[in-house]
């Protein structure tokens, strides 16, 4: 079994928006997910996370919290997955698509209303992010 770890970024803004990528890979219908990618080198969790959010989004975050890890494994491609999920904030940058594997056709900022009725490529992130939006509504009042 191959172990596959990763990290994902989830960033809200003051519109109460998370940050989305539109990707898919050659033949594949393009969907949506939070900005996420494997673990290069020696790299933590933390720096996965900040590299890939850059790659992807072409801004610079620092990570406020772990929010979540999700293991699992895949039997037909004999693959176990660990990945941490991490709210983050931009430290500077412009919205941009830069991403060296040209998997990613779109960066935006999308609501709750807007996700739900997206293509996810992990649909149960879909309740995720809803917990943290709405903790994030909470905590802004």
């Amino acid at each position: 079994m191959f172990h596959w770890k990763g990290a994902a970024g989830v960033c809200i803004n003051e519109q109460n928006q998370v940050l989305m990528v539109l990707q898919a890979g050659e033949d594949e219908e393009a969907k949506w997910s939070v900005p996420s990618g494997g673990i290069e080198g020696n790299e933590t969790f933390e720096e996965c996370c900040v590299r890939e959010m850059e790659e992807e989004t072409g801004l610079q975050v620092e990570v406020i919290s772990k929010i979540h890890e999700k293991e699992g494994s895949v039997e037909q491609h004999g693959i176990t997955f660990e990945l941490h999920y991490f709210q983050v904030k931009i430290v500077q940058g412009e919205l941009t698509v830069q991403d060296p594997d040209e998997l990613i056709l779109e960066v935006a900022w999308k609501s709750l209303d807007e996700i739900d009725a997206l293509p996810m490529t992990y649909p149960d992130d879909i309740e995720l992010l809803k917990k943290v939006l709405n903790d994030a509504t909470t905590n802004s009042h």
